[in-house]
């Protein structure tokens, strides 16, 4: 019997029922030399070995998709853990999901893993690619899968499957199984070039009172060369990476004598902390935004009231005080409220525009924490919209416009958007009815939409009370940030009874928009940092000018340079030591310093400064008046 499939839009064709998507595409040679390795197939991924049954849209993903990249990486940490068992059979098998530039496992060993064992299971994994094994997907009812994961002695595979209903879904590869979802490529043999690139610890769960397991994380490409441009990309990374970089530039540190995931900024990291920050404060007001300050700890009744109590309460600090619960914020919204309550507000204040640079504080779990990206305190640039039902449209849109240009400013110019929204199958893990939902879906679509901007649905990521938009910036290195977020909410309203009198005299229910347009400071400057590898554009350079002495007998006219710059609000700073000018300026360039003023007898008589710039020539003399219009000039950053 006949079926009609739609390729992609491309064509429409009649297959035989039961031809596999792998003879479909293969008979058609669509794909330009690209190798499919999965498909979309009436919105649900599949394997190319599934026989279609029914008519539909068929498309095809190859490694350049990201769908198609993800199964790529998905059945390389399959071939991993199939070699793991071989070299280790004693290996127990958790997890091994792709991510977003590779794949991990999770494997439970007595013995750790060595750098020596890496280079023993990627042998191994050579010769399970050599035999072009195939991935044989295989559905089995629940009650046959824990028999055979009984026998196989896998109990976190158990533990996953007791979770589970009906029927699950194994893949087998030669001796190896596996508890799957799926997709894979068709075959071990379409892996091309992989590496293993490190071990550390996890739990089990994420949780640090279960095991100890082993996280074997590494990396596959179709071709050596793509492998290769990306190992060279990750030592780039490695030179970039804001903890090395922030402690050569003295910007800030973390001590075990104050704890894990709490920052201290160091003079020229608080200076370049302070010049965000104030470059914030005005941009908010010049966009009608209203700068607020809340306590740092609350009473648990506001937590409750606000719903963080009983769906956030695992990452909250929680202080007992004269038999009373506090809480260290781990938010700023309920204050916000608080604020907008203390009065009567009419249709006419409205849209009302709170913004703070509130310090929250978050019990993230000790594993997870990384320098500036990852903290237990930081700093958040928050903002909540308090607007009528017809204003929505308008606020939304104006804070994607505000977001988009203020992350440019800082050097992000490429930019891609994800839509936050709820899991259709656990409706009882977020807040609000469904009505609201669609409503608050449809106006963030509509803003996007409004700008010509792609995005990306993603399924479950939607906070508990609203769906949002989530803007991730590319650094010059091709990686993503997280960036910007713009929430919709409405369950903070009814929860505080938070109104406004409506033209009919009556109390009507407020909306809430929550944003941020730079996210945790602490963050962003972490990505600043890694994206400008610490040589940061004058304006937000910690130190634009240091002025460097030839001599002694200099100082005096030295110090005479450095006040009036300073006068003028340029940061500055003076090498006095006794050392050779060569080595005072390698070592002004090693700290990435944009100017150096060099004086000399010469300069001191003729009341000028040497100039040098950093990676260029000397610039020759150049008067003091001249050297503070330039810098004056290049720090004058507003948004257009």
């Amino acid at each position: 019997m006949k079926i009609k499939i739609d390729l992609n839009g491309i064509k429409s064709i009649d297959i035989e029922n039961g031809t596999t998507a792998l003879d479909i595409l293969n008979s058609l040679n669509t794909q330009e030399n690209k190798r499919p390795l999965a498909a979309i197939f009436n919105d649900s991924l599949i394997d190319l070995s599934l026989p279609i049954e029914n008519g539909g849209v068929l498309h095809p993903l190859t490694f350049g998709d990201e769908e198609g990249r993800m199964v790529y990486w998905h059945s390389t940490s399959h071939i991993m853990a199939q070699a793991v068992q071989r070299l280790f059979p004693d290996v127990k098998l958790a997890i091994g999901p792709a991510i977003s530039d590779g794949f991990y496992y999770d494997f439970f060993s007595e013995k750790p893993f060595s750098l020596e064992d890496l280079k023993n299971i990627e042998k191994e994994m050579k010769r399970i690619i050599k035999d072009d094994q195939s991935f044989e997907r295989i559905d089995k009812t629940k009650e046959e899968a824990v028999a055979q994961f009984t026998e196989r002695n896998e109990k976190f595979k158990l533990e996953l499957l007791d979770e589970l209903e009906g029927k699950v879904s194994l893949y087998k590869s030669s001796e190896f199984i596996d508890l799957c979802r799926g997709p894979h490529v068709p075959s071990t043999g379409y892996i091309g070039a992989y590496k293993l690139l490190s071990v550390s610890g996890s739990y089990w769960r994420g949780d640090e009172k279960r095991e100890n397991l082993q996280r074997i994380y590494g990396v596959s490409f179709e071709t050596k060369e793509e492998l290769e441009s990306y190992l060279k990309k990750l030592e780039e990374a490695k030179e970039r990476d804001h903890r090395k970089i922030g402690k050569e530039l003295d910007l800030f540190s973390i001590n075990e004598n104050s704890g894990v995931g709490l920052i201290l900024w160091h003079p020229k990291g608080a200076t370049i902390r302070r010049i965000v920050e104030d470059f914030w404060k005005v941009e908010h007001l010049k966009h009608g935004y209203e700068l607020v300050i809340t306590p740092h700890i609350a009473k648990a009744g506001l937590w409750r009231t606000s719903g963080h109590y009983d769906y956030y309460l695992e990452n909250m600090y929680i202080i007992k005080k004269e038999n009373e619960e506090y809480v260290l914020k781990p938010m700023n919204c309920p204050g916000h409220i608080l604020i907008y309550k203390s009065k009567i507000h009419s249709y006419r204040d409205l849209p009302v525009r709170y913004a703070e640079l509130g310090t929250v504080v978050r019990d993230e779990l000790s594993g997870v924490l990384h320098g500036l990206l990852r903290t237990r305190e930081f700093t958040i640039d928050d903002a909540h919209i308090f607007c009528t039902e017809e204003q929505i449209d308008d606020e939304i849109l104006g804070v994607l416009k505000f977001a988009r240009k203020i992350t440019k400013i800082f050097g992000f110019h490429k930019l891609a958007y994800e839509l936050s929204v709820r899991e259709p199958e656990c409706k009882d893990k977020y807040a609000g009815c469904d009505e609201d939902w669609k409503k608050a879906e449809l106006s963030l679509i509509k803003a996007l939409e409004t700008e010509n901007l792609e995005y990306k649905r993603m399924e479950g990521e939607a906070v508990f009370y609203g769906p949002k938009i989530d803007i991730q910036m590319y650094d010059s290195l091709g990686r993503k940030w997280q960036g910007p977020t713009i929430q919709f909410d409405f369950n903070l309203p009814g929860r505080f009874g938070v109104t406004y009198v409506g033209k009919d005299g009556n109390p009507h229910n407020v909306f809430i928009v929550h944003r941020t347009v730079l996210g945790s400071i602490e963050r962003f400057i972490g990505s600043l940092i890694e994206h400008y590898k610490g040589d940061f554009p004058v304006w937000l350079a910690p130190v634009q000018v240091r002025i460097m002495t030839i001599t002694d007998k200099l100082i005096d006219y030295a110090e005479h340079i450095n006040e009036t710059l300073k006068s003028h609000n340029i940061r500055t700073e003076i090498d006095k030591r006794n050392e050779k000018i060569n080595l005072k300026i390698r070592e002004a360039e090693k700290e990435k310093i944009p100017y150096m003023g060099i004086i000399g007898e010469r300069e001191e008589r003729e009341n000028t400064i040497s100039l040098r710039e950093r990676h260029r020539k000397d610039r020759g003399s150049i008067t003091t008046a001249d050297l503070v219009t330039e810098i004056q000039e290049k720090s004058n950053i507003k948004i257009q």
